[in-house]
C-alpha cells in the first residue's frame, strides 16, 4: 500500500512512517521546508512544502496513494488552535485526487465520558484538562466536524494522555466511544492503531478510543 503521512516530523506521525515502512508499505512523508527529517528508506519519499496552507501544493504528495494518515495538530497551548485549519487544507487536497481513505488523530476529551468510567476520569482528569485546554479541544472538535462532513472514508482515533513509551501492540479500543478507565497510551501504539484501521472496513466513518 502507498500511504501519505502528514505531520511526519511529529511524535505520532514519525511512528506512523517508521511502522509503515517496517510493514512493507511505500510512504510519502510531507514535511515543512525548514523541518529536519533524518529518516531514510528505499520505500520513503519526502515532499517538502512551505506549510499546510495551499491545497494545490499538497496534491503531488497524494498522487498514487491509497490512504492518507494525519498526525497534525497542536503540540501545546502555545501553538494555538491550528488542527482545523491544517486538516481543512489536507481535505481540500484529497478532494482534488482519487484518494478516499483518511485517518486522523484527535483526543479522548473530544468524546463523551463512557459508561463505567472511573471517578478519577469523570470528576478530576477530564474536567481539569477540558477546562485547561478548552481552546485546543474546541479546535479538535471542529476538526472532527470538518472530517465527518468530508467525502472521505474517514477514521478518527482519540487517544488519552500520550506517552513516549515503546510500541507494544497491546491496548484496548472502543468503536464510537472512549475506552473506560483509559488514562494513557503511547504515541507508538497510537500510530499502530492508525495503521491497523486501514485494513479494517468496520472503522470507516467511525471514531475509535484507544488506551491501555
Amino acid at each position: 500500500m502507498k500511504i501519505t503521512v502528514f505531520g511526519a516530523t511529529g511524535g505520532i506521525g514519525g511512528h506512523v512512517v517508521e511502522q509503515a515502512l517496517d510493514a512493507g508499505h511505500h510512504v510519502t512523508a510531507v514535511i515543512r521546508d525548514s523541518s529536519r527529517f533524518e529518516m531514510a528508506h528505499p520505500a520513503l519519499d519526502i515532499v517538502r512544502v512551505p506549510g499546510l496552507t495551499d491545497p494545490e501544493l499538497l496534491v503531488p504528495a497524494l498522487e498514487g496513494s491509497h490512504a492518507v494518515i494525519s498526525g497534525v495538530g497542536p503540540r501545546g497551548r502555545k501553538e494555538g488552535p491550528i488542527a482545523t485549519q491544517l486538516t481543512r487544507t489536507i481535505l481540500d487536497a484529497i478532494g482534488a485526487t482519487y484518494v478516499r481513505r483518511f485517518v486522523a488523530v484527535s483526543a479522548a476529551p473530544v468524546g463523551t465520558v463512557p459508561d463505567g468510567d472511573s471517578f478519577v476520569n469523570r470528576r478530576l482528569i477530564l474536567p481539569f484538562f477540558g477546562a485547561f485546554l478548552r481552546d485546543l479541544y474546541a479546535d479538535l472538535t471542529e476538526m472532527e466536524r470538518q472530517i465527518q462532513l468530508s467525502t472521505t472514508e474517514w477514521t478518527v482515533v482519540r487517544p488519552p494522555k500520550l506517552t513516549s513509551k515503546p510500541l507494544t501492540g497491546t491496548y484496548r479500543t472502543a468503536l464510537g466511544a472512549n475506552v473506560p478507565r483509559g488514562y494513557s497510551i503511547s504515541r507508538a501504539d497510537t500510530a499502530h492503531l492508525m495503521l491497523a484501521t486501514l485494513n479494517d472496513p468496520a472503522t470507516i466513518k467511525q471514531t475509535i478510543g484507544i488506551a491501555y
